[in-house]
């Protein structure tokens, strides 16, 4: 989600962002809450085990439809693309990723450690801020 807004901030065309893991499970509320939060536009499209989300940043943007998957889904591009792992269970978890034309590594500490904690909300906070720093700093880069 961080990838396509900083695009679209950016102005940098033919990016097409899709996400996916190790397992497929579900959303974690904790991360969609944490998200919304930081200002994006969340709504739940279909209920279930796995429910589907509409995610919307910008007004202008076309809206990225979101759920648990993994990496090699169908619903992914398979191949010529850049497999940016931001878990560090996944980067450890998938050493190839295949059709990946580049891998980048961007891990860290998943924040469910502290699921039922005090401090659960922040550290949820704290990473999504996190991840969205640093892409975007990251995308900053591409037009330089």
């Amino acid at each position: 989600m961080w990838a396509q807004a900083a695009a679209h901030y950016y102005g940098i065309e033919n990016v097409f962002c899709y996400s996916g893991g190790t397992e497929a499970t579900a959303f974690n509320p904790r991360a969609v809450k944490a998200m919304q939060d930081a200002g994006f536009s969340i709504t739940r499209t279909k209920e279930g085990e796995n429910p589907v989300y509409e995610v919307k940043f910008a007004e202008d943007a076309v809206s990225i439809i979101a759920f648990s998957k993994k990496y090699d889904d169908p619903f992914n591009h398979n191949k010529d693309f850049a497999a940016i792992m931001t878990c560090s269970q996944a980067d450890e978890n998938c050493p190839l990723v295949l059709g990946a034309s580049g891998r980048i590594a961007l891990t860290y500490d998943d924040p469910k450690e502290f699921d039922g904690t005090p401090q659960e909300e922040v550290k949820y906070a704290e990473r999504v801020h996190q991840i969205g720093r640093e892409i975007f700093y990251a995308f900053s880069l591409v037009n330089a």
